[in-house]
């Protein structure tokens, strides 16, 4: 017989009218069956287990087969330091599997070729990274972009005009009600906090409105804050982009060349203001044009990803051969193209760049879906980070990759073409390639990162799991657990099947709510997590707030099979 757990934590009262009291004893429930199976096997029905033994079940059960008899025995030291016991029984062992530090769902460390083109990777890739909130009125500064670094986000954009003066530089949304930054301040800050979270380069996108002498104020500015992190180019132009691992703790520039000013600076920021362009309905003069012809080397000299907008039509800017660059479209652009030009867009995205951008109607700094991207090979799905929502656990999921450095490798089939010349096409509907199981056991923490009546102010919560793949169309599943009633500690033991075409770009979407009869449902966690990086057998699942921060306690046990 195993032995079973309940531990009582505390005791929660409900008032219900103003008179009665409901008691409820918050207690955390036993191991699930699974977890007790698990631990008779490879304990071989004895009542504690040994280093070798639990080596033997992280290498067989887990598919930790780099794990040594030195881990196996520091897991045992920390799981039961608390009390200084010495036997690693069915208690510690299921403790040990809760523990979201030691029984981590992902990779934790970088394992992806990094010597390959940056083209050959998604880059975690931020827009208008200035703004605090929405696109017209929101206060620009650098608190954003020191945020967007800590979590990792390895493109930067800024979009620089001249000051009232006309003699400095600041960072703001150009023609909207947006409060203004210094140019020189974001530098530092970029600087200062650029390699905290990765050690991979940083690359800024300049969005510039600037004359040539501002423009030389930038590169002098630039040069003399970053200094040696600063990356020069060789060479004009690349004929293919350096790799991540040769750019290690370097910043590089990606915008236009001086001389493309007039012919594609503004188009981006048309397409996100059109409305307020038309009421201003500026023009520039023939001085200005003349004035603006002016190319400014300084400025020229730093740029490693020459950047651009299409100037005709798109199919000839995607075909067009030679040095590699950067393109840009919006999301709307990229969608209408795709229906027509699909296999041209991969194919320009194995050697060069793609960035995509919100629509200019995202006024709140909502995003899109950020797969319309990754399909085609994307590299730089530009996003609001500064929101929150669906899409944005989407593109924190996929950069939980690989380490979380900002840089995911892209998948063989996004990167070669086939023996006829053939690319990948997310629309043709392809075989299951592998199944995913997902067992969904016990939920814990709420009691501890929420107040009682947070959820219902008469009961404890009633929750359940809603468990979602997200990738190409023919993967996506949605599917969800019962509601377990009045319990802080809800446990589902639930199991959950996914067929997968695509694994290499499938999201699990994991998602707790509290039901609630009476209006939408309370938000109880989420997370996202990249299929193709999912460790197998039990895992300590940590969720996080509607904006992408960890919560302290909460989290799942759950369980990962591939069939």
């Amino acid at each position: 017989m195993f032995e079973e757990f309940h531990f009582t934590m505390a005791t929660h009262n409900y008032k219900v009218f103003s008179c009665f009291n409901r008691k409820f004893t918050v207690t955390e429930p036993e191991p699930p069956p699974d977890v007790q199976k698990a631990f008779s096997e490879f304990s071989e029905g004895a009542s504690s287990m040994s280093a070798d033994q639990l080596l033997q079940f992280l290498a067989e059960h887990q598919g930790e087969v780099n794990c040594t008899v030195s881990d196996s025995e520091q897991i045992l030291q920390q799981s039961r330091k608390e009390d200084g016991e010495t036997g690693f029984d069915l208690h510690y062992f299921f403790h040990f599997l809760q523990d979201s530090d030691l029984n981590v769902p992902l990779k934790s460390q970088v394992h992806h070729d990094m010597n390959a083109p940056m083209s050959h990777y998604f880059i975690y890739t931020g827009h208008n990274s200035y703004l605090t909130g929405n696109q017209l009125s929101s206060d620009c500064s650098d608190v954003p972009i020191i945020k967007a670094l800590q979590r990792g986000v390895r493109v930067i954009e800024l979009d620089l005009w001249p000051n009232s003066d006309k003699d400095d530089i600041d960072v703001v949304h150009g023609r909207t009600l947006t409060t203004p930054v210094s140019l020189l301040q974001c530098l530092k800050s970029i600087k200062e906090y650029a390699f905290v979270k990765s050690q991979y380069p940083l690359v800024i996108t300049l969005e510039d409105h600037l004359t040539p002498d501002l423009q030389a104020k930038v590169a002098k500015m630039a040069t003399q804050v970053f200094g040696e992190l600063l990356y020069y180019p060789q060479t004009d132009s690349l004929m293919e982009f350096p790799s991540p691992e040769s750019l290690k703790g370097r910043i590089l520039i990606s915008t236009k060349p001086p001389k493309e000013f007039l012919e594609s600076s503004e188009k981006e920021s048309a397409d996100e203001v059109s409305s307020l362009r038309e009421n201003a309905n500026e023009q520039r003069t023939d001085n200005e044009v003349s004035i603006l012809t002016k190319s400014a080397p300084e400025y020229k000299r730093l740029i490693t990803i020459h950047a651009g907008k299409p100037k005709g039509e798109i199919q000839d800017e995607l075909k067009a051969a030679g040095k590699v660059r950067r393109l840009s479209l919006s999301e709307q652009a990229l969608e209408k193209a795709s229906e027509s030009y699909g296999a041209d867009i991969v194919r320009f995205t194995h050697n060069n760049i793609l960035r995509v951008y919100p629509k200019g109607t995202r006024l709140t700094s909502s995003n899109y879906k950020p797969h319309i991207g990754w399909t085609y090979g994307a590299q730089m799905v530009a996003f609001n980070m500064q929101g929150h929502g669906k899409s944005l656990w989407y593109m924190q999921g996929m950069f939980r990759s690989n380490g979380g450095c900002g840089y995911v490798k892209k998948p063989d089939f996004l990167i070669q073409k086939g023996p006829h010349d053939e690319v990948f096409d997310p629309k043709i509907a392809l075989p299951v390639k592998k199944t995913l199981k997902v067992k969904v056991y016990l939920g814990k923490g709420w009691s501890s990162d929420f107040s009682p009546s947070d959820f219902d102010s008469y009961s404890p919560p009633d929750f359940y799991v809603k468990v979602c793949i997200v990738g190409v169309p023919a993967d996506m599943i949605k599917k969800k657990t019962s509601v377990i009633s009045n319990n802080w500690f809800p446990v589902w033991n639930e199991e959950f099947d996914f067929p997968l075409t695509v694994p290499e770009l499938a999201l699990l979407r994991v998602e707790v709510r509290e039901e609630d009869k009476h209006q939408k449902d309370d938000f109880g966690g989420q997370t996202c997590l990249p299929v193709s990086e999912l460790k197998s057998g039990f895992r300590s699942v940590p969720l996080y707030d509607e904006k992408g921060d960890k919560y302290k306690s909460v989290k799942l046990l759950m369980r990962f099979q591939f069939r």
